[in-house]
């Protein structure tokens, strides 16, 4: 499953969306994993415990990039399903024309929607495969089989854009501007190249994401891969909902020591106001579209095995027809991936930051025909060099406010590292 050079060029989709012939019917002897199925060439993944969608082949892809990136998808998603001519037996979100997709942070860096050929999907203990062909050439279901992934051996890890002490001077940096008033808050990234002895096969550290972290959504669209624990935005039969998380303590191990610590991030003040502007950007951006809402007044503590976060789920029920990819426009980019004011922070971002991010802090996920959804935040990932399949670039970022320590920040972006670097290990 290693990344394809040109693979984006050749596959992209131009001029009117295709007609595409669909069949969703129920399956048996798929394995419990269904990760287990992905071929040696590659393929696409959304899965949380257990449950969600492998898919491979593509008959048909969107490659897009712009400040209008998100209205042109929801524009070439919406032909394609006006066209498709869909028998669907199962009949639940996921089921049926299915598409993935992942978008950059900002307007510049590239976009995809894509439609497999093939999908695998699982939800509550109902388990069907998917085949999508054009009209002219209608697929047989195919016989699914087991494909065992290459383990990656003798990975080292180096530098970035910025080394550790330059990513703290500029934290620095930014918490002299933010005591400044110039802005409330930004959120700062860095990167780290993992370099292996021989290709990368995606699907060995998509299976260790998958087993270390079962509670957060792992994925795989077009060589960005990761296990991310934020929701952006979940559409479902009416009831919109979103997981945010800001404010972040490192696990030690000790149950006890780490009850402690979470009682701590609890009570931070920078933790709480830096989780404060996420909430708020996202419960902001969410209401024009909800007849009603539920905006907890405070977080809970949500536990990964790496690290414990403050976190609050939103949830509304829908007042319009937007899909969730509308919805995920509308939240992109919250305050937990930029900051506050958005505009300040961004242009902050591209200022000192001093690296492309691409598609790391953009939304990732996937979309129905009937407009429902998940859309999370591409975290805790790594995007797969185009051009040397040895290489992978990983991302970590952490919320500068007032209160920030440069050193502690460091620290809190080396633990979010954590996932990728233990998948990628042998």
């Amino acid at each position: 499953m290693s990344a394809s050079p040109g693979s984006r060029a050749a596959l992209a989709t131009r001029g009117p969306a295709p007609q595409l012939v669909v069949r969703s019917q129920p399956v048996d002897g798929v394995s419990a994993h269904l990760l287990d199925h992905l071929p040696d060439e590659g393929g696409l993944a959304w899965v949380r415990r257990g449950d969600g969608h492998v898919g491979w082949g593509v008959a048909a892809r969107l490659d897009v990039a712009g400040s209008n990136r998100f209205e042109k998808a929801a524009r070439w998603w919406q032909e394609l399903v006006g066209a498709a001519v869909v028998r669907d037996e199962i009949g639940v979100p996921g089921s049926g024309l299915v598409c993935f997709g992942s978008f950059g942070f900002t307007d510049s860096d590239p976009s995809e929607l894509v439609v497999p050929e093939v999908i695998v999907g699982r939800r509550a203990g109902t388990t069907w495969v998917t085949t999508i062909s054009p009209a002219s050439s209608l697929a047989a279901p195919p016989e699914l089989e087991l494909h065992e992934p290459s383990p990656v051996y003798d990975v080292t890890f180096a530098d970035g854009a910025r080394t550790g002490t330059d990513w703290s001077s500029i934290v620095a940096d930014a918490v002299r501007r933010i005591t400044a008033g110039d802005l409330d808050k930004v959120v700062l990234a860095r990167d780290l190249i993992a370099i292996a002895e021989q290709p990368i096969d995606l699907r060995w550290p998509l299976h260790r994401l998958a087993t270390a972290y079962p509670n957060c959504w792992t994925f795989s669209v077009d060589g960005l891969i990761g296990a991310t624990p934020e929701l952006l935005v979940r559409r479902e039969k009416g009831l919109i909902t979103s997981r945010v998380l800001a404010g972040t303590i490192r696990r030690t191990g000790d149950d006890a020591h780490d009850l402690a610590l979470a009682a701590s991030l609890a009570r931070s003040s920078k933790d709480l106001e830096e989780h404060e502007f996420a909430v708020r950007s996202v419960a902001d951006a969410l209401e024009p579209h909800c007849s009603s809402m539920n905006v907890p007044e405070t977080p809970f503590v949500l536990h990964l095995p790496n690290v414990m976060h403050l976190a609050t789920d939103v949830a509304g029920v829908a007042n319009n027809g937007a899909s969730a990819l509308g919805l995920a426009a509308a939240l992109h980019p919250s305050a937990a991936v930029c900051g506050t004011p958005t505009p300040v922070a961004r242009d902050l971002i591209g200022e000192i930051e001093g690296m492309q991010r691409g598609r790391f802090s953009g939304p990732v996920g996937w979309m129905d025909a009937a407009g429902d959804g998940e859309w999370c935040i591409a975290l805790r990932c790594g995007q797969a060099d185009p051009d040397d399949t040895r290489r992978m670039r990983l991302f970590a970022g952490a919320g500068i406010v007032a209160g920030s320590n440069p050193d502690a920040e460091l620290a809190e972006t080396n633990a979010k590292l954590v996932p990728m670097r233990d998948a990628l290990g042998d």
